[in-house]
């Protein structure tokens, strides 16, 4: 294995590793993340638990955290650019095995939309828009993020009418299609059985959040 294959992923790892939700939950609400709501490191899980701002800062950083190795990686690497898809597999593993809160994690949609923004950005903005009118018509974040994951591949097929198509980061898209919905797993069964919990759009603060 030539060496910088090693360093993307560890770049990729180290990025996707930080723990954001848990941080943030603990530093500024003095809380576990993991033991409020779904147990889920995901931004979705911070609003329920403490609100918008979390949310929001929480979202953010998850996002560069696909965007900052794939960009840095590129930069680096610029004459092997497979290592970008090594650094970017490994954000989304550390991600969702990060070993600073004991292999834990989210299930890598805020992370992935960051790589997809680097690797693609109008057709990552594609697959954010499918996310956001399922969200608007089923409000339910799980479902919303399994199609938009779904549909980044086919956006990035169309690009070859565009003549920007690229194989390697289409086929990426579908294997990363095929993770979200698996990390996805549980909430299917409970969309099956018509008891997934529903996001409001206007969510006054909870408890911990006035804390």
């Amino acid at each position: 294995m030539n060496m910088e294959w090693l360093y993307a992923a560890l770049i990729g790892y180290f990025f996707g590793s930080i723990p954001t939700a848990w941080l943030i939950c603990k530093i500024f609400y003095k809380i576990n993340i993991f033991e409020h709501g779904s147990k889920n490191m995901g931004s979705t899980n911070v609003y329920r638990t403490v609100g918008g701002k979390a949310f929001a800062a929480t979202l953010a950083i998850d996002v560069l955290k696909g965007m900052v190795p794939v960009l840095l990686s590129a930069k680096l690497w610029a004459n092997t650019p497979q290592v970008v898809f090594v650094a970017a597999a490994f954000a989304m593993i550390g991600h969702s095995l990060s070993f600073w809160v004991k292999f834990k994690g989210g299930k890598g949609v805020a992370t992935g939309l960051g790589v997809f923004i680097a690797f693609a950005g109008y057709n990552a903005l594609y697959a954010l828009a499918v996310f956001l009118v399922v969200l608007f018509i089923t409000r339910m974040v799980s479902i919303s993020s399994i199609l938009a994951a779904i549909s980044l591949p086919f956006f990035l097929w169309y690009g070859n009418v565009l003549g920007v198509y690229c194989p390697y980061i289409t086929g990426f898209a579908a294997v990363v299609a095929l993770f979200v919905t698996y990390k996805h797993k549980s909430n299917i069964q409970r969309i099956l059985k018509g008891t997934e919990a529903k996001l409001p759009f206007f969510k006054e603060k909870s408890n911990l959040a006035k804390a």
